[in-house]
């Protein structure tokens, strides 16, 4: 499936990275495109102090960024947009743990730091060292 010259542990470890990014920004990105503000609000507290559009825009923000570390590389249609994506949830959780800094909320940065290695380790691997063959 992949000409690569990483290895097959490399390429497990990648993939495993990257479902463990994708999923959750895809769950995270749905909840926030879908559910009631006040019912998101119980579990995402910051969401009652920004606009809907705003919390919108961020659940379509996490699914682009989580659909983009799965999809290209799963169907071999433009692999090398994960990398993009994996630089995109790079910038995304830079930007989470300032956000949260600022809100008084250091205590959930771990896990944006958690995120942040995941898709580096992603952006570094699919670029360098296990890529994904395009289809065709």
């Amino acid at each position: 499936m992949n000409g690569h010259s990483g290895g097959r542990g490399l390429n497990i470890a990648l993939w495993v990275a990257q479902a463990l990014v994708g999923l959750p920004f895809t769950l995270f990105g749905f909840m926030k495109l879908t559910s009631p503000i006040a019912e998101l609000a119980k579990t995402v507290p910051w969401v009652a102090d920004y606009s809907e559009a705003f919390v919108r825009m961020m659940g379509v923000v996490d699914m682009a960024g989580g659909l983009g570390m799965l999809l290209p590389a799963i169907t071999r249609i433009k692999p090398q947009l994960t990398i993009y994506a994996a630089m995109g949830c790079m910038a995304l959780q830079i930007c989470a743990m300032i956000f949260h800094v600022l809100r008084g909320e250091a205590m959930v940065t771990p896990l944006n730091l958690v995120f942040f290695a995941l898709a580096a380790f992603t952006f570094w691997g699919r670029r360098s060292r296990a890529p994904i063959t395009p289809r065709g």
